[in-house]
C-alpha cells in the first residue's frame, strides 16, 4: 500500500474511532487479566530497534499518568506484525507442526524481496487501542506477504492467512484498553500531540518466526527461526 493511501487509512481509522470512544463504544479485552487463557499462535514478525521501543515507552509512561488502569506493553513485547500464520487459538499445540516445512516456505517468500525501511511516525486509533503508525519505505513488505500468501495456498499445511482481516499496515500495538476509560476526552486531547510524533525509521534487516500467545508476550513467545534480509 502506497504512503497516501496507508495514511489515509490510518486518518480515518483515528477520526472514525474517536468518535466512536467519546460514545464509550470500544472493545474492551477482559482475557487480558485471565490465567486461563490458553490462545497460541504461529507469527512473523519485525521488531522495533532499543531507540524506538524508548520513545514508545516515553509516550507510553505519559499516557498512563492520563489512563493508569489500561494494558501497555512492555519493551520486550513490541512488534510488527509481518503476517499472522496461524491466528491464535486454544488447539494449537507447537509439537504438532513441522517447523521446518513452515521456514521452508517462508525462506522461498523472500525471493526478490528488496531491503526496506520503515518510519514510525504518529499514533492512530483502533476500538480496542492505540497503535504506532508505520510506513514502509518501498513495496517490500507488501511483496513479502503476497509471496507468502501464494506459497502457503500451494502448500498442505495449517494456516489461517487473513481469516481475521487481511494485514495491509505497518504498525505497532502500543495500548490496549482493558477498563473503561477515566476521562476518554482529556485521552484523545493527550493523543492529538503525538497524532505526527516521528517516533524514528527501523532499518528491517530480520524477521522472526515465533510461537506465541494473543499479547507476544515475552514468556509466552518462543523464537523458532530467523530470516536474514
Amino acid at each position: 500500500m502506497h504512503r497516501e493511501n496507508l495514511n489515509q487509512l490510518y486518518g480515518n481509522l483515528h477520526d472514525k474511532t474517536s468518535i466512536e470512544i467519546l460514545k464509550g463504544n470500544y472493545f474492551i479485552d477482559e482475557l487480558i487479566d485471565s490465567p486461563n487463557d490458553q490462545r497460541f499462535g504461529l507469527t512473523l514478525l519485525i521488531r522495533p530497534s532499543e531507540k524506538i521501543k524508548i520513545e514508545i515507552e516515553n509516550f507510553l509512561n505519559k499516557s498512563k499518568e492520563i489512563e493508569p488502569e489500561e494494558y501497555y506493553y512492555p519493551k520486550s513485547d513490541m512488534h510488527i506484525t509481518v503476517l499472522s500464520i496461524i491466528s491464535c487459538h486454544s488447539d494449537f499445540n507447537i509439537s504438532k507442526i513441522s517447523v521446518n516445512q513452515y521456514s521452508d516456505i517462508i525462506s522461498k517468500s523472500f525471493n526478490e524481496v528488496e531491503n526496506f525501511e520503515i518510519e514510525f511516525k504518529g499514533i492512530t486509533l483502533s476500538n480496542s487501542g492505540v497503535l504506532i503508525k508505520g510506513f514502509p519505505t518501498n513495496d517490500s513488505l507488501n511483496n513479502l506477504r503476497d509471496n507468502l500468501r501464494s506459497n502457503f495456498k500451494k502448500e498442505d499445511l495449517e494456516n489461517s492467512i487473513d481469516s481475521r482481516y487481511s494485514i495491509s499496515t505497518a504498525h505497532i500495538t502500543t495500548i490496549r484498553f482493558r477498563k473503561k476509560l477515566k476521562n476518554p476526552k482529556n485521552f484523545l486531547i493527550f493523543l492529538e500531540q503525538y497524532k505526527n510524533y516521528n517516533f524514528g525509521t527501523l532499518k528491517v534487516e530480520n524477521i522472526e518466526l515465533v510461537s506465541n500467545d494473543w499479547y507476544l508476550r515475552e514468556k509466552n513467545v518462543k523464537k523458532l527461526n530467523q530470516f536474514i534480509i
